[in-house]
């Protein structure tokens, strides 16, 4: 199979889907590997790393798009690679569907066959493409709470750990799962004062177990989320439902009982946000203000650190490109469940009920499709 590794070109994205030893697997594997020009260089690899691993540079994703029969991005594709899109091409991505139903009509008008990173689901019912970039938001969103609360950006300018003889800020972190563990960790190892939230039972009884004396995990609910936003200074948003649209937990209506000043981090943006007045924002314009509190709502957080984020993601991402590669989309998927979670988007149908509901769209199973498939290869 040729496999394309294309430039990232949304704003500031830096990283890359593939380092040069993910080339040198892939070449093992008995792949032809294309990578757009200057696709590495936002990461630390140079276009002669990637020649010295085998692959073969070409100047412009329009024929990185024209020659490969799978495409990788970090990021969805951009509205000006729509019409580069061929149908029958596998795209091979973070697509979060459910929070852009322009992305989702366009995947759908291309005819190609759309993996999603964040869907695939491994053996033991965790998101393995989608963990290692849910530490590294997680910990930046600890890392960014505490920047922006410091008075010179706006925030209520007090130090997330205190000192000796001065309290501690009080982190109210929502969602218990991997981007809401690694920002509690980040924030207790700074000092403050963290709360951290979740809807399961036994989920809380094991952060009760491991997490630091400073972090309290509490069960969810509408009242406690209203009443500890009114004492944190950081709010962190790490809500997220499965390929599906993230729900709305702070109101408008609650930013006027917080803290002037106070921050609020939303993670989730990626998928529409867990914050009622969340928008994606940009590392260049990274905050704004609603009702005096601060927001930091950019949608790819892992892309200031590159060089962490693309090793950590070629080194989930690159089992599944090779097994793709090696056997075919609809083969794959046959014989993996986890690996047919991540089918989204499939010949012009939505394959994936979590964005078919949020856009009232019809959903066809992938099941439906492979047998279509397998009937008709049998004819």
């Amino acid at each position: 199979m040729i496999v394309g590794i294309l430039k990232e070109i949304k704003t500031e994205e830096n990283r890359v889907c593939m380092t040069p030893s993910g080339v040198e697997v892939m070449k093992r594997n008995g792949h032809q590997v294309l990578v757009e020009k200057a696709a590495g260089e936002g990461s630390g690899f140079n276009d002669a790393d990637y020649v010295a691993a085998g692959a073969e540079i070409v100047a412009t994703n329009k024929e990185v798009f024209k020659r490969s029969d799978m495409v990788m991005h970090v990021k969805e594709p951009q509205p000006s690679e729509y019409d580069l899109i061929r149908e029958g091409q596998i795209v091979f991505t973070y697509f979060h569907f459910a929070a852009s139903e322009e992305l989702t009509r366009a995947m759908m008008k291309t005819g190609s066959v759309a993996i999603a990173y964040e869907t695939i689901v491994g053996r033991d019912g965790t998101l393995p493409l989608l963990t290692p970039m849910s530490e590294v938001a997680g910990r930046m969103a600890a890392q960014q709470g505490a920047k922006y609360v410091e008075r010179a950006q706006g925030g209520r300018g007090i130090l997330l750990g205190g000192v000796p003889g001065v309290a501690p800020a009080t982190v109210l972190v929502i969602g218990g799962g991997v981007v809401g563990t690694h920002a509690a960790q980040m924030a207790c190892g700074l000092g403050a004062k963290v709360y951290l939230l979740d809807t399961s039972l036994e989920r809380l009884r094991h952060l009760s177990e491991v997490m630091p004396k400073n972090c309290f995990p509490m069960m969810s609910s509408p009242a406690t989320i209203r009443e500890l936003a009114k004492e944190a200074d950081v709010v962190i948003g790490a809500v997220l439902l499965h390929g599906a649209k993230a729900p709305k937990l702070i109101t408008r209506d609650m930013l006027g009982t917080m803290k002037k000043g106070a921050v609020m981090v939303d993670v989730a943006i990626d998928q529409g946000g867990c914050f009622e007045t969340s928008h994606p924002t940009t590392h260049t314009e990274p905050i704004y203000e609603v009702d005096g509190i601060m927001h930091y709502c950019v949608a790819n957080m892992p892309g200031a650190v590159p060089l962490t984020s693309t090793v950590a993601l070629t080194n989930a991402t690159l089992p599944y490109a090779a097994a793709i590669a090696n056997k075919g989309w609809k083969q794959v998927a046959l014989e993996d469940a986890g690996i047919r979670e991540g089918l989204n988007v499939v010949s012009g149908q939505v394959t994936y009920k979590g964005v078919a509901d949020a856009f009232g769209m019809e959903y066809t199973p992938v099941e439906t499709l492979l047998e279509t498939a397998a009937t008709s290869d049998a004819a």
